[in-house]
Parts: C-alpha cells; sequence; structure tokens
C-alpha cells in the first residue's frame, strides 16, 4: 500500500486495548443473544420453554407455541432494523463530521416515509418491493436536501445548521404527510399506526422483501469504514491521502440510505436509534470506524430488540411500539447532545 493510500487507523492496536476491545464484542453477542431469548418468550401471553422449543422446531400445536411462533419474526425483524439503524446512524455521523446526525433528525426517515405516503395515496402503489424503493428514493432526496439547506451560509455545513435543517424539514414533510392523508379516511388508519414506528406484524415473507437491500447496504456501509476514517481527518487532509472525498461520502451516505429507506419501508420511521447508539459505542471502542461501525450495528440491534421487549412489558396486556420506546430515550438525550453542542460552538 502506497503511502497517499494509507489508513490514518491502520497502527496495530496495543494488546491491552485489543483485548479490551475483543472482550467488549463478546459481551455484547451475549447480551444480543440473552435478548432474543427474552424477545422470543416474553409477550401479552406466557408461554414456557417447552412451548419454545416446540416453536422453534417449527411445531405449532397449541395457543402458546403460536404466539412463539409469531415472536420469531419479529424478533428478527427488530435485529435486522436495529443494526440497520445504528449503521446508518454511525455512518451519518462520519459523512457529516456531525455528532448530531441519525436518520430520524436528518429528516430522511420522514422523507422515506412522506415518499410512501404520497406514492399510496396519489399513485396507488401497492406493491411492497414499490415501497421499499418508493422509500429509498425519498430518503435520498430528503438527505441531499438537508444537506445542501445545512451548507448554506457562513461556515457552511456546521453539526448545529445541519441538526436544525434536518429538524425543520422532519416537521415540514410530517405536516405534509398529514395533509396527504386527511382527505383519505380510507388509508388514513394504516398509515398513522405504520408512521409511529414498529416491529410487530412482522413475517418472514416481509422480511425477505427488504433483506436483499439491507444486505446491500450493511456490505456498502461496513465496506466504507476506511473512508470515512480518511474523511475524519478533514477534507483536505484525506484528499492527501489519495482519498476522493466526494466519492467517497457518495458511496457511504448511499449504503446509509439504502439501510434507512428498507427499514423505514416495512417498520415505519424509528427515531434516535442511529443518534444514541454511536455516542455508546465510541465509548466502547473509539473513533475507528473499522471497529465503530459492527459495533454500532450490533448495539442497535440490542437497543432496539430491548426496547420491543420494554413495550411489550410496560403496558401489558397491550403494546407500546418502539417507536414510542425509542423517543423516550432519544429525546432527553438529543436535547442534551444540542445544549453541548451550541456551548463548544460559541
Amino acid at each position: 500500500m502506497t503511502a497517499s493510500r494509507a489508513d490514518p487507523f491502520s497502527h496495530p492496536l496495543p494488546g491491552r486495548a485489543r483485548r479490551a476491545r475483543s472482550l467488549s464484542l463478546a459481551a455484547l453477542v451475549a447480551v444480543l443473544a440473552g435478548l432474543c431469548v427474552l424477545s422470543v418468550a416474553i409477550g401479552t401471553r406466557a408461554t414456557g420453554w417447552a412451548d419454545i422449543v416446540a416453536a422453534l422446531g417449527g411445531r405449532v400445536d397449541n395457543i402458546g407455541q403460536a404466539a412463539v411462533a409469531v415472536r420469531i419474526p419479529r424478533t428478527m425483524l427488530a435485529l435486522l432494523a436495529g443494526a440497520a439503524l445504528g449503521l446508518a446512524g454511525a455512518i451519518m455521523q462520519g459523512v457529516t463530521r456531525n455528532p448530531l446526525a441519525d436518520p430520524g433528525i436528518l429528516g430522511v426517515n420522514m422523507g422515506a416515509s412522506l415518499a410512501i405516503v404520497v406514492g399510496i395515496a396519489w399513485f396507488g402503489i401497492a406493491s411492497a418491493h414499490v415501497y421499499v424503493f418508493t422509500a429509498i428514493l425519498g430518503a435520498g432526496v430528503s438527505a441531499v436536501f438537508v444537506y445542501v439547506i445545512g451548507s448554506l451560509g457562513r461556515g457552511g455545513a456546521t453539526p448545529l445548521k445541519l441538526a436544525l435543517a434536518g429538524a425543520a424539514t422532519s416537521v415540514a414533510f410530517s405536516s405534509m404527510v398529514i395533509a396527504v392523508v386527511l382527505p383519505r379516511s380510507d388509508i388514513a388508519g394504516g398509515i398513522h399506526s405504520w408512521q409511529i414506528g414498529g416491529v410487530g406484524g412482522a413475517t418472514f415473507d416481509r422480511i425477505a422483501q427488504v433483506l436483499p437491500l439491507l444486505v446491500a447496504g450493511f456490505a456498502v456501509s461496513l465496506l466504507s469504514a476506511r473512508k470515512l476514517n480518511s474523511l475524519a481527518l478533514g477534507d483536505e487532509l484525506a484528499a492527501g491521502l489519495g482519498e476522493r472525498v466526494a466519492v467517497a461520502r457518495a458511496v457511504a451516505a448511499f449504503g446509509a440510505i439504502l439501510l434507512c429507506g428498507a427499514t423505514t419501508a416495512i417498520c415505519g420511521p424509528i427515531g434516535f436509534l442511529g443518534l444514541v447508539v454511536p455516542h455508546l459505542c465510541r465509548l466502547l471502542v473509539g473513533v475507528d470506524h473499522r471497529w465503530l461501525l459492527p459495533f454500532s450495528a450490533l448495539g442497535g440491534a440490542g437497543l432496539l430488540l430491548l426496547a420491543d421487549i420494554v413495550g411489550r412489558i410496560v403496558a401489558r396486556p397491550a403494546e407500546l411500539d418502539v417507536g414510542i420506546v425509542t423517543a423516550f430515550v432519544g429525546a432527553p438525550v438529543f436535547i442534551w447532545m444540542v445544549r453541548r453542542q451550541r456551548v463548544h460552538e460559541l
């Protein structure tokens, strides 16, 4: 490898740091496995280990086993959606060098939502595959729009300007969604429920429809780790290292948009996960994206799965959708981070 293509984080880690990261990874995987077991076991109906084992083996002979059989794809969807949103948040923070970046805060999720609502109300789209591609298109247009607006004025795309532009765009798009849905009572109920954001009603067929795009998004995003390490040094230094800055930023952003669009199409807009998870993971592994991105994916999967479990417990015999639970956690964190960022910029 030539010096112009050197990765600024390519030096070997000290043995202690490497062991600490490996232990953190093992602990995170163990926690995730435990949450999967809890997700399959816990619900509005009590189930025993016999029901769980039978359902995992493909038997559905009673109500308990049927309940477990429903929770299995729900657990899988929570894992995939959480991993996608956690990874997308880390990518967006790396691409924009903005600690406040998040698919919800930057308006990407709401752009995907508006595209789907307009497609349903005005163009009568009904195919799940069309939903997904419509959501990805809406997410991409929204991301570009927010970045352009946030780049206007002195100083370019500062973290606070991007956050404000994204928040304003989210509010505007949310109002547009309401304006489109209000005259359409035939679709209002389903859209309002979907807009909250949740993983209930998951099936293996629905997951299979978005899985190829999620896999592509995961691959593009994870392969962008070295480029994000270069971008973290600043555009001029990254270009000096031989990186094509605009291409690197566009490729990484494309991976995040794929993840956001596909996830929003099947789950609805789930906010704040992509904001909280990367910051927690930085406390464990630092700023090297080769570690931060996979940790953010695993952390996002665990946090969304935990939110889904909490939503089933606190509102028994009903349920709280994960979008509500993540908002309770993420909104205070976002307010604290904005206040902290303003202090640093003053």
